[in-house]
């Protein structure tokens, strides 16, 4: 374990309330994702000013800390071992001198939970579902992608049935892995959430009729295993109270499997298979007909939803057009986000030429942005600077726009995985044209992104306030 990640560690888990406060962690491609006790707790601008930590995010009770990519989940591993142990003091306690302040944390509290609607935080545990799988989905696609190239090239025919069966076991028993982390969420054995799961995926179903439709093999797909290892969780979670112990390792699973198997079979894959049909349709009618207002809506509001965390929410989209279509067309368009982020903080590392500081985060951060990594340049650049933030969704509006336009014509660009974006995502590429034009239509977002969030930003982005400041700084 490396020193900086366990000292980073070290510095987090005082100021969030102590071992004792922290009630659960979790990490995804950025952000280290903690469930406190007492969230009042937390030193938030003690936490925000720590070396390394690139932004703070609550949303529905959860704190998220944005550490960046590779680093979070080395911080992750440390800060586990660390909150495990048992705490050498005792947790921060109020004391009665500190009443109008903790009247003022409940205050914020009962604010927090009127703000933590049904469907925000159904979301949250919904993504909390596929963010696991993204590591999978991104080696997956980056080998099915290669593996498409040499197919393409007539290059290494002996290797390239090998590559797709490496690349296409994971998404055929992705079924099975979305149960098995629905009953972990939602309280469920994590066993009989991927064995209700599995019914979705088993050839043997051709043999059931539904509704006067023979059922098939992968019918309603992720969003079918979501839902019948959803409701296994909440049978067997009724079984749990119910049943006497003495038989409760005999019935519990037995009416769990059952009772949710059957509603797999005659009801949940049907409707599953219904809506996963209506999300790809809409999808392609969506970009087919409005492709350059809808990629101009999609490639400006992204980088809010990254802001706050909402952007998980898009990953059982996602993961249902690639299994229904082999990919998903809106990847591509929402990733411009991340190129008019690139592009505007560009512009600020020109304009504010005199702040050492804020040029060196942006030559450190920048790397990560054209990867498609945008957090460390929103909270380190864009977004305390205000008015960069909102010009850099504008090129990202421009860049979603310029991909939904060539959608209309004919030329759809999808993404064969979730979780790259930026240049990492070109090896991830399929089109309806083939991946070359694939290829140029998104470097030609890219271009178009960079291009108007960097001129936007140029000439608007930046106050006379802020020019003001740097200014004073280097003289």
């Amino acid at each position: 374990m490396p020193t900086d990640a366990r000292a980073t560690a070290a510095a987090i888990l005082p100021l969030v309330g102590g071992p004792a406060n922290v009630t659960s962690v979790a990490c995804c491609m950025t952000r280290l994702r903690l469930g406190l006790a007492d969230p009042s707790l937390v030193d938030e601008p003690a936490l925000r000013a720590l070396p390394g930590v690139l932004g703070l995010v609550v949303a529905d009770g959860t704190y998220q800390v944005v550490l960046g990519p590779g680093v979070v989940t080395r911080v992750t591993a440390a800060f586990e071992e660390l909150a495990a142990r048992p705490a050498a003091v005792a947790p921060p306690t109020r004391s009665t001198g500190e009443r109008p302040a903790a009247r003022g944390a409940e205050l914020r509290e009962a604010r927090r939970r009127r703000n933590a609607t049904p469907v925000k935080t159904g979301l949250r545990r919904v993504a909390a579902v596929f963010v696991p799988l993204i590591p999978a989905l991104i080696g997956c696609g980056v080998l099915a992608g290669v593996g498409g190239l040499l197919t393409n090239a007539g290059l290494l025919p002996g290797l390239t049935p090998a590559l797709a069966a490496v690349a296409s076991a994971f998404m055929a028993l992705i079924a099975v892995f979305v149960g098995v982390n629905t009953a972990k969420e939602f309280g469920g054995t994590p066993v009989l959430g991927g064995a209700v799961a599995a019914i979705v995926v088993y050839p043997g179903v051709t043999k059931v009729t539904a509704f006067g439709v023979t059922l098939s093999p992968g019918q309603g797909g992720v969003l079918g295993a979501l839902a019948a290892a959803l409701l296994a969780a909440y049978v067997e979670r009724w079984c749990r109270g119910r049943v006497p112990d003495a038989l409760d390792v005999l019935l519990t699973p037995t009416v769990t499997v059952l009772v949710a198997g059957l509603a797999t079979l005659y009801g949940l894959m049907y409707a599953a298979g219904a809506v996963s049909s209506a999300i790809g349709t809409a999808a392609d009618r969506l970009l087919e007909t409005t492709g350059a207002f809808a990629g101009l809506v999609l490639g400006g509001l992204f980088l809010p939803l990254v802001m706050l965390g909402l952007h998980q929410a898009l990953i059982p989209i996602h993961t249902t057009l690639i299994d229904q279509q082999g990919s998903t067309a809106l990847l591509p368009i929402l990733a411009m986000a991340g190129a008019g982020q690139v592009g505007a903080s560009l512009a600020v590392y020109v304009r504010l030429r005199h702040d050492t500081s804020l040029r060196t985060t942006i030559r450190s951060a920048l790397p990560a942005g054209l990867l498609g990594v945008g957090e460390p340049l929103i909270y380190g650049v864009s977004l305390p600077l205000g008015r960069p933030f909102l010009t850099a969704c504008v090129g990202g509006a421009a860049g979603g726009a310029f991909v939904g336009f060539f959608a209309m014509l004919g030329n759809q660009v999808g993404a064969t995985a979730i979780g790259p974006s930026g240049w990492a995502l070109f090896p991830l590429l399929s089109g309806t044209q083939g991946w070359g034009p694939a290829f140029g239509v998104y470097a030609g977002g890219l271009l178009t992104g960079y291009a108007v969030g960097f001129a936007v930003t140029y000439l608007f982005g930046v106050t006379d306030r802020v020019r003001g400041a740097d200014r004073s700084a280097g003289s």
